[in-house]
């Protein structure tokens, strides 16, 4: 069932749907995927669908995006690979953009400042229920582990992620195949990083450090969406100075409160340092390597999956990735736990949110308006 077309007026209907209304992060975006390809359009069979899957969890890149892209390619070849892709990208950053102009011109309104100021203990305890469930994965014994922690000690001391990304994923490899060692043959290792980039001379704002600086993001980053943000605290904040803290963590904020890829988070930030040019051209660059991934990983992934090199490079790159992860947690909560309100706040939202099935957004807009309250009436 999976070999027939289907019309790309269909393919676009469907994902500009699921670009407007997938809320949640990737896991949900994946359930949400499965129930309109494989349950109710029948488009892919379980199998597939899972296969599918399989191959984004190999490529870096965002794994929801990177979905759509595949199931378009599948089902309409290479134009139902760049129109899913592109339809449910689209809504989301036409969304962001939207929120970008508002908090440019209007971020000092109170207004503005209680909606961050209630909402971003939330979503750090959105972010620490994301890590908990992918470490349950990812922390498969006693080297993962401490992989993860070494991980996460060099973010602490300011170490460049990509840099991280590379000795981590390098170090599980290489302990995974000791016995291969004296058998090695170099071009069995696939070798997934293109570059790592150790400079880190404050520059000025220009477009095509921007559009480079998200190109490189999107080509190398493995793991949750959530392991971005301390890319782009690397570059945008340590080693370019273009953002503050302040600003870093307010995209956070407004890439939790859309639906679609969290990478969308790349238009916000590309508006704010450079208008609607500079959202487009971010946008564009963290997504090219998605389609570039999923056009060259098909007739790879025979080879890739049946590597024990590759398997390796791909459990220390996980792993790797929950130590950043946990690194971004202890960041922004620095920075948006900082009395007993939003002490008390980041509680609350924490039982709610590892007791029930409510869908986060709620929570983050409750969050909002118990800030309102707090900074307008009993404060």
């Amino acid at each position: 069932m999976d070999n027939t077309g289907v019309s790309l007026r269909e393919l676009a209907a469907l994902f500009l749907k699921l670009g407007i209304t997938a809320f949640g992060g990737p896991a949900a975006h994946i359930s949400m995927f499965r129930d309109e390809v494989v349950t109710r359009r029948k488009w892919l069979d379980e199998q597939s669908f899972l296969d599918l899957l399989g191959i984004t969890n190999l490529i870096p890149g965002p794994n929801s995006t990177e979905m759509a892209i595949h199931i378009g390619m599948r089902k309409a070849g290479s134009v139902g690979m760049l129109l899913a892709g592109t339809c449910f990208i689209i809504p989301a950053m036409l969304i962001v953009l939207g929120f970008a102009w508002f908090y440019q011109h209007y971020s000092t309104m109170p207004q503005f400042e209680w909606f961050f100021y209630g909402s971003q203990p939330v979503v750090v305890v959105i972010i620490i229920k994301a890590l908990l469930g992918l470490g349950r994965k990812a922390i498969t014994g006693a080297l993962t582990a401490i992989t993860g922690v070494i991980s996460l000690s060099l973010y602490l001391l300011g170490f460049n992620p990509l840099l991280i990304l590379v000795l981590g994923s390098s170090l599980v490899m290489i302990f995974n195949n000791l016995k291969r060692l004296k058998h090695i043959n170099l071009g069995s290792i696939p070798f997934l990083f293109p570059w790592v980039e150790l400079v880190t001379n404050p520059v000025e704002y220009s477009q095509g450090v921007l559009f480079l600086t998200f190109l490189k993001i999107g080509a190398v980053l493995y793991g949750s969406g959530y392991v971005l943000f301390a890319f782009l605290h690397a570059d945008f904040v340590n080693r370019l100075g273009w953002l503050t803290e302040q600003q870093l963590f307010d995209a956070v904020t407004i890439g939790q409160i859309t639906p679609g890829p969290l990478f969308t988070t790349a238009t916000f930030i590309g508006y704010l340092l450079g208008g609607y040019p500079g959202a487009i051209l971010a946008t564009v660059a963290i997504f090219l390597p998605s389609f570039i991934y999923v056009v060259i990983s098909n007739p790879l992934i025979p080879r890739i999956r049946n590597s024990p090199w590759a398997s390796g490079l791909l459990d220390g790159a996980n792993v790797t990735s929950l130590g950043l992860m946990a690194g971004v947690v202890w960041q922004i909560g620095l920075v948006a736990i900082t009395d007993p309100f939003t002490i008390g706040l980041a509680l609350l939202a924490a039982i709610i949110i590892f007791r029930t099935n409510i869908n986060s957004i709620w929570v983050i807009l409750a969050g909002a308006l118990s800030g309102l309250l707090y900074t307008t009436i009993l404060r």
